[in-house]
């Protein structure tokens, strides 16, 4: 079985499909994101909703944890929320990128909140050094658990890796 640091080293552009993305703006305004000759060409969406909110609310429960290391996993809120997974997962630290996460075991987690909304002007790499830095103080525990909001946040753990793989 590969590591996810193996994966992301072996990792070739050209294996990619050309994809388009919609991005919904905080105004509401639908944009059609496409990579064309290694630009990125955007278009206003023509299937425009109504006074749409700039997020898409997700209300499904997510109890999946994905191993990053064997000392760092990455899951969602709902697992930073649920007793019984973190002590599976023997955590002892956790990292909440998000807004507005509440620390619900504040006495038997050690815990790091960086307030980010997930937007995509959101410079998350200013916020990296201070990941990183909670990250290696709890490498040294059991284990880590980043939990993410956005899903524009899993970047700072493959910046992690990339940085600190060996």
């Amino acid at each position: 079985m590969h590591s996810l640091a193996e994966e992301i080293k072996a990792f070739s552009k050209a294996s990619l499909r050309q994809q388009s993305t919609r991005v919904t703006t905080i105004t509401g305004k639908r944009l059609i994101e496409t990579l064309r000759e290694a630009r990125v060409q955007i278009v206003e969406d023509a299937q425009q909703t109504d006074g749409a909110c700039g997020y898409v609310q997700d209300t499904s429960f997510d109890l999946q944890v994905g191993v990053i290391e064997p000392w760092l996993l990455l899951a969602s809120q709902d697992v930073a929320q649920d007793y019984e997974s973190l002590k599976t997962y023997k955590i002892s630290h956790i990292l909440n990128v998000g807004y507005g996460i509440e620390n619900v075991f504040p006495c038997e987690f050690i815990y790091k909140n960086i307030s980010i909304l997930d937007l995509p002007e959101t410079a998350i790499t200013s916020y990296f050094q201070e990941s990183f830095d909670f990250i290696d103080q709890a490498k040294t525990q059991e284990r880590y658990g980043c939990y993410r909001e956005g899903a524009e946040e899993i970047y700072k753990d493959v910046a992690w890796i990339g940085e600190h793989a060996s």
